[in-house]
């Protein structure tokens, strides 16, 4: 079984119109290819919400500096309908990147407050090319719902904000990272780890655990937790390259000194080919959240 595919704008918009026209509501998921167990989910929460449900799948070129892994990035067509299939897609939206971007587009999408932190800042321009593509999405899709996963945390957040600075008349949904049984997140750059790289990326996970731990014991110094996760990182993961470890404002993204409230905990590390991040929301005064 596999999901019927929609290369063009133009096809798209018909497909979604037909649905409309059913009563449908429409969903849209917009993923990179690529699809783990992650995405599925995306899909499945999708299906339950509304009636039509669109996959995008779309390596988008705006979106990689230069000496990124675009040409690299993996792609797995086959596999990647089989899941939209399986989950509940009611069509693939498959274009080539001339139909996003052509003629060359002079326009961008931004919301510079949120992306030069975190992954904007080791990324410069990533947000741009994710933010201009999305609401290029939104617009050829016109869902009525959209759904991005936890895991990209920032990515949710400007998203979010943008889609209401532009009043895109959709609601953004942020569905909870799906991870593997030994907790690392479900990632398409995964596939680079090697063995050995894949038992150490396990401690990410383990040490946004230990920040959650430390902060439901007292501790309230964002720079004792971070430096207790990197000292946890060197132990457990001696291969990998901290790229940052970040507590912030859950809505601002601002870097918070105490942790008196509700804080996000965020990090990102390099293992070989594979830049992984990964974060978690942190309740002082619920340590079990």
């Amino acid at each position: 079984m596999t999901c019927p595919v929609s290369e063009t704008i133009a096809d798209i918009r018909a497909r979604v119109a037909r649905s409309r026209a059913d009563g449908l509501s429409v969903a849209l998921v917009p993923t990179m290819g690529a699809l783990h167990a992650g995405h599925e989910s995306l899909i499945r929460a999708a299906r339950e919400r509304c009636g039509f449900v669109v996959v995008s799948i779309f390596v988008n070129p705006t979106q990689f500096g230069p000496g990124e892994d675009y040409a690299s990035y993996p792609r797995s067509p086959e596999a990647d309908l089989e899941a939209c299939a399986r989950s509940g897609a009611a069509v693939a939206f498959m274009p080539q990147p001339a139909e996003m971007y052509d003629p060359p587009s002079l326009t961008v999408v931004s919301v510079p407050s949120l992306s030069g932190t975190l992954c904007g800042a080791s990324r410069p321009g990533h947000f741009e090319g994710v933010c201009t593509v999305v609401a290029k999405l939104f617009n050829i899709v016109q869902p009525d719902q959209a759904l991005f996963g936890a895991k990209d945390y920032q990515q949710a957040t400007i998203l979010r904000r943008m889609a209401g600075d532009l009043n895109f008349p959709l609601e953004v949904v942020v569905c909870p990272t799906v991870r593997e049984t030994d907790g690392l997140a479900m990632s398409s750059r995964n596939r680079y780890l090697s063995g050995g790289q894949r038992a150490q990326a396990v401690a990410l996970h383990e040490s946004l655990l230990l920040a959650g731990r430390l902060a439901g014991q007292g501790e309230r110094s964002a720079g004792r937790i971070a430096q207790a996760m990197r000292e946890h990182l060197a132990r457990r993961a001696p291969d990998g390259r901290i790229d940052y470890i970040q507590i912030v404002d859950p809505d601002s993204l601002a870097d918070v000194d105490t942790v008196d409230r509700p804080v996000q905990v965020l990090l990102a590390v390099r293992l070989g080919r594979a830049r992984l991040i990964d974060n978690m929301r942190v309740d002082a005064a619920r340590p079990d959240r």
